[in-house]
This record gives structure tokens, sequence and C-alpha cells, in this order.
């Protein structure tokens, strides 16, 4: 049968590129995109195959992409939420023996860091199954050969540990001939200057322990010392405590003389640890928080366990006299 000049074969063609019944009546016939009238419908290129197999392909991988989100979503919280617990499940379940991994901040502390706009949760060692722990590469310090300068200043401890502040400090050198200073923050050697500084009797006594320790050990590591305090005191940043001069963080000496914070509790030389806390204990420390898992012991009320102490001791000292 031919084609003659009057004849619109209107239902054929819309099946054609619609791919869909369309309903009887020109009224009812559903335009194809780009189409204003029924002039463009019978004069307007019409969508070839590929053109049709092109919108289903994209149409397929956008509808992908949300089922993923979708499923997506849930997993981050769930991630999340795991991150922040399993912490506080392993001490709670019994975490002491040697396999316990260290609880990462010194309490009290802050448990999540704050920055504009986002949550950042710290990694926690213990955390990663099977995975070896990524250290950060450690800035490397010139071997001291001389006593570095000490500028003294007779400082005020004002208030409490964690509710004071800290009047004319000593900075401790980020560096001497036997310690090096570390930032708990980046997790790398040395320290930053601001964050160092201390009482007076503070700096002295740290210096003077350090120094009989390693005499008395000739082949010991030099000691990794953390966090003092600001130049004034106050809030800082990793603790509640650390506020007036009167604090300090000592990392255990480990069993292969690496310069850095225990990972685990089974890389500390028990016996170097035992005999630095003693050294501070004599020195006339108020108390020293230890490790639950690091074995390490003292005079009751001195020497006291506490949570997140697995890898380093937080030596207390008291007002000075006058």
């Amino acid at each position: 049968m031919g084609w003659r000049f009057d004849e619109v074969w209107l239902d054929t063609d819309v099946l054609w590129f619609r791919e869909q019944p369309q309903p009887s009546g020109a009224a009812a016939v559903a335009l194809p995109p780009g189409a204003t009238d029924l002039f463009d419908l019978l004069f307007a290129p019409a969508p070839t195959g590929l053109d049709e197999s092109r919108r289903r392909r994209l149409a397929a991988q956008a509808a992908r992409r949300r089922r993923l989100a979708t499923r997506t979503v849930p997993a981050v919280a769930l991630v999340l939420g795991s991150a922040t617990m399993l912490p506080i499940a392993a001490f709670r379940n019994g975490g002491t023996g040697e396999e316990a991994g260290p609880l990462q901040e010194d309490p009290p502390s802050l448990t999540f860091r704050l920055d504009v706009g986002r949550l950042e949760v710290p990694e926690l060692p213990f955390l990663r199954s099977g995975a070896p722990a990524r250290k950060p590469a450690a800035r490397k310090l010139a071997h001291v050969k001389e006593f570095p300068k000490v500028e003294w200043h007779r400082a005020v401890s004002a208030g409490l540990p964690y509710s004071g502040h800290l009047l004319d400090g000593t900075q401790l050198p980020v560096e001497g001939p036997d310690w090096v200073t570390w930032d708990p923050v980046t997790d790398s050697v040395p320290n930053l200057r601001h964050r160092l500084y201390g009482n007076e009797q503070t700096i002295r006594t740290i210096i003077s322990v350090i120094g009989a320790y390693r005499a008395a050990h000739a082949d010991a590591p030099r000691v990794v010392v953390g966090d003092i305090s600001f130049r004034d005191g106050g809030r800082m940043d990793e603790h509640v405590s650390h506020q007036n001069g009167l604090d300090v963080d000592v990392y255990y000496p480990r069993l292969d003389r690496h310069l850095s914070a225990p990972i685990a509790t089974s890389q500390i030389d028990r016996d170097l640890a035992q005999d630095l806390l003693n050294r501070f204990v004599a020195a006339g420390a108020q108390v020293v928080f230890v490790g639950y898992a690091t074995g390490l012991h003292g005079p009751g009320g001195v020497v006291v366990p506490y949570p997140n102490h697995e890898n380093h001791m937080h030596v207390r000292f008291p007002q000075p006299a006058g």
C-alpha cells in the first residue's frame, strides 16, 4: 500500500520513537522533548535508536548512583560510630594484657578534635585490624653536643592543673643531650616550643632527673618528653590539665630505642621505664599517672594507674614552696 499526500501515520511514528502506547485522538498525543506543536512533531528530526540507547544508559547510571548513595550513608555512620565507641569498649572489656594497645590521648583530654566545618576522630592504632601502624615522617634532629641554653624565669603557677594559668614560665629546649620532645598533635619530633613552658622548678626537675637517668644507663635512648604547658598556661588542646606549668608527659623508653611514642605496651622497656618512674617519685613528684597494662608500680597515692596512659607517664609536681 502506497503513501498518499493527505495521510499521516501518526500512531506508527509515535510508537517508533516514543516506544509506548498512546491514547487515540490527536489531542492525546504526547509530544517528544523539544516539540511544541504538531508541526515540530512531523518535521523535527526524530531521535535515532543510538540516542535512545544513550538516554536509557544515562538514566540507569543515575538510578544506580542513587541506590549506592542510599546504602553508603548508613555505612559511613556505622564506621564513625564504631570508631568513637571502640576505645570505650576496649577499656571496659578489660584490655589490660600485653596485647592491649595504647589509648591515644592523655585523660582528662579531648576525644574529638574540632575544626572549622568538620569533626575529626583521632586514628587509634588498636582499631586497625592487622594493618601495620603508619608512622608519620619524623624530622631528623642533629646530635646535641653542648647543653642547650635555658632562659630561666621565676614563674608563678596559679590555680589548679586543670583550671589555672602560668606567669613568666621557663621553656624546656626542644632537644637536649638527654632528651627529645614529641608533638602529640602531629605525632612527630620535635614538639612546638610554645607547648614546652613550665614552672622553673618543673623544668629544673625534668632536666636533672633525665640527666641522672641517662648517666646511670649509658646505653639507654634519650628520653622522649611531651607537652608541659603553654607560655601563659590555660586550656591546652589534647588536655584538660597541663594548665599551670606543673604537669609533663614523659613517654616510656622503647625496647627498639626508637625516639617516638610507643604504640603498644609490648614495645616498652619496662626496666628502664620503672627506673625513670622511680627517679621522678624520688624527686618529689606529687602524682605520676601510668597505664594499667604497663605493669609499672610505686607508692600508693603517688603512682596511680589511670586510663589512656599506656604509652606515657603523666608526672605532676606540687606547687613550689614560697
